[in-house]
């Protein structure tokens, strides 16, 4: 396991940065519910610069994100009311992308994954308002959206909690993180959508599955809220814990609450750890994608360690950043 004094940290004042992406100029980009709303851009050399929307409805609150060629982002709105996929253009103007979903409004959204094809993930992680009432093992009302063209339909239901999601590398499966049902499953995708559901596996006392992110080599890494943990499953099913940052008398308040049925904001919002602020995301980036970047709940930074696996480069990974390339550090002559 990593030792907590390896863990570095790039940007700072980041306002959420629940998701993070990285792409191969070496800019960083994370969530950020600062004023509308939109993506914060962490350069090399540690700079931020907030790109936000300017003509919202109302503010924007973006969980998972998404980088489309041209430097537009997906946003994935997980607002306490409303829901929804937003896209936010270079020039910081904003568009709906889906707003609703079988006739009735989409709940807030989750997260948004674009694939090669121009196709777009989204997940749901529970029909209740609000969102903590979900936060139970014996509820299981989450579910997955497939927006093809115009063509939106639910493709995956009753589901523990969705939350990200990510396609195998050959695009045949679609793995899916279920945070409070703690499993992981894979789907077969299918030309309608997704076919049968596989539980590839399942998690204990401390393990809250979050984010996900495949490696070069067939694993899935997976992040923890409430314990900050990253795990390695290997494609032969097995688990190895590759960073941890957990407090154990906050650890067991948090499951006695889960036990009964009663987590709430208060359990989920606060962290008790030495370096990290609840692990809610990772993505594989630096020049040999062997660089591990750690979204956080309750962070105002970039966490990052080197990793022992290469990840698999994401689909938006040599991805045409347009006017986002101005936010390049210039080099020195």
């Amino acid at each position: 396991m990593l030792p907590l004094s390896e863990i570095a940290f790039v940007g700072t004042g980041l306002n959420r940065p629940e998701c993070v992406l990285a792409h191969s100029s070496g800019l960083l980009f994370a969530s950020d519910w600062t004023g509308s709303g939109g993506i914060a851009v962490i350069a090399p050399d540690g700079r931020v610069t907030r790109h936000l929307a300017r003509n919202a409805p109302r503010a924007l609150k973006p969980n998972g994100i998404a980088l489309e060629p041209g430097g537009s982002f997906l946003l994935a709105e997980l607002g306490d009311e409303t829901g929804g996929v937003w896209r936010l253009r270079p020039d910081g103007s904003v568009e709906p992308v889906l707003l609703e979903v079988d006739g009735s409004p989409l709940p807030p959204a989750n997260f948004v994954l674009r694939d090669p094809r121009g196709r777009l993930w989204i997940t749901v992680s529970t029909r209740h308002q609000p969102r903590h009432r979900a936060a139970r093992a014996d509820i299981a009302d989450g579910f997955i959206v497939l927006l093809e063209g115009t063509r939106a339909r639910i493709v995956a239901d009753r589901l523990g909690y969705t939350n990200e999601c990510v396609l195998s590398a050959d695009g045949r499966h679609l793995f899916v993180n279920e945070t409070f049902a703690r499993r992981v499953n894979r789907f077969r995708v299918t030309e309608e959508g997704l076919g049968e559901r596989t539980p590839l596996a399942s998690f204990g006392p401390g393990m809250f599955p979050d984010g996900l992110a495949p490696d070069a080599e067939g694993g899935l890494w997976i992040t923890s809220i409430v314990s900050n943990r990253v795990i390695r499953l290997s494609p032969d099913g097995r688990q190895e814990i590759v960073v941890e940052d957990v407090d154990p008398e906050h650890v067991a308040w948090v499951e006695a609450a889960y036990a009964k049925g009663e987590l709430s904001r208060t359990h989920l919002g606060r962290i008790e750890s030495a370096r990290l602020r609840n692990i809610s995301s990772l993505a594989f980036g630096g020049p040999d994608l062997r660089t591990a970047y750690l979204g956080c709940l309750l962070g105002d930074r970039i966490a990052s360690f080197a990793a022992p696996v290469a990840g698999a480069p994401p689909a938006h990974w040599q991805a045409d950043l347009g006017a986002l390339t101005a936010m390049l550090p210039v080099s020195p002559d």
